[in-house]
């Protein structure tokens, strides 16, 4: 489980930065939507997914609510959760 919560930590910091650097700025700069809606899409699902997933693995590994906190506010950072995973993540 922690291993899938890792992977799903990565892919959504990626789909941050890639919402905010790459299609925000071709909507705005070049007028392009389409990768916007994609990507937004993406990020969409996979910041609810690491969120089940941070509830779950709290709730099975015990670590209480303060560790749930930092994972919840590191998801609304950019590189939050790389740092989650290189802090708190491995082994």
């Amino acid at each position: 489980m922690l291993n899938t919560f890792r992977y799903t930590a990565i892919i959504e910091g990626i789909s941050y930065l890639a919402l905010f650097a790459i299609s925000m700025p071709l909507k705005y700069l070049a007028g392009l939507g389409q990768p916007n809606k994609y990507i937004g899409y993406a990020h969409g699902f996979l910041f609810i997914l690491y969120l089940l997933l941070a509830v779950v693995l709290t709730m099975e590994r015990k670590w209480g609510t303060k560790r749930l906190m930092v994972l919840f506010v590191a998801s609304l950072l950019p590189f939050g959760t790389f740092y989650i995973d290189k802090k708190y993540l491995r082994d």
